[in-house]
């Protein structure tokens, strides 16, 4: 076992012997690590999102305004003005898509963190599945925990004040894409009468 992993595996292992009856107790520990993975990928891409909030801030305004550009242009009948500002927005877009790309890597380190840790431990253990011949590992039931977690932790994030800041912070960009326009907005337009 690596040295990180051998400072804590005493600590993670005591999730382990809650209750003092086997499954029950890995259930539970489980359960509990997969809930401390959430937080900490939560806390992890949150701090992510603050150190790169300049640049999402520029690559937004960017994506807006040759969206905006491209709409008007297309409006208008300018063709060359809508293929050269339309070109823009989608290399916008695409900048803003890799980055989300690479900033969800942020939430998702602690689980192959706790992986490598449960397969120290658990690398040998099986779970029969009920009426089969079948069984799983300790990878099956984590991942199964993992989505109960999220699903727990997305209810009461809001309630945390940290996270809940996080997700003001988050709301004003959700706001800023009804600034957008679409070629919607282009076929309400009422035709002028002559």
């Amino acid at each position: 076992m690596p040295p990180l992993y051998e400072i804590l595996d005493p600590y993670l292992i005591w999730l382990y012997h809650i209750t003092g009856y086997s499954f029950p107790d890995f259930l539970l520990g489980t359960f509990v690590l997969a809930l401390l993975t959430v937080m900490i990928g939560e806390f992890t891409i949150s701090l992510v999102f603050l150190i790169n909030r300049r640049y999402i801030d520029e690559q937004t305004n960017e994506i807006l305004r040759y969206q905006n550009l491209s709409v008007d242009a297309l409006a208008a009948g300018n063709k060359e003005a809508y293929i050269a500002s339309n070109k823009m927005a989608n290399e916008a877009f695409g900048k803003s898509f890799f980055m989300q790309i690479a900033m969800s890597a942020a939430f998702l380190w602690p689980i192959f963190f706790v992986l490598t840790w449960m397969q120290f431990r658990f690398g040998e253990v099986d779970f029969r599945i009920l009426f089969t011949e079948h069984s799983v590992g300790f990878a099956c039931v984590f991942v199964a925990l993992y989505a109960a977690a999220y699903m727990v932790f997305k209810r009461i994030k809001r309630r945390i004040p940290y996270f809940r800041r996080i997700n003001e912070i988050l709301d004003t960009y959700r706001k800023r894409t009804t600034e957008m326009k679409t070629l919607a907005d282009i076929a309400t337009k009422k035709p002028q009468s002559a």
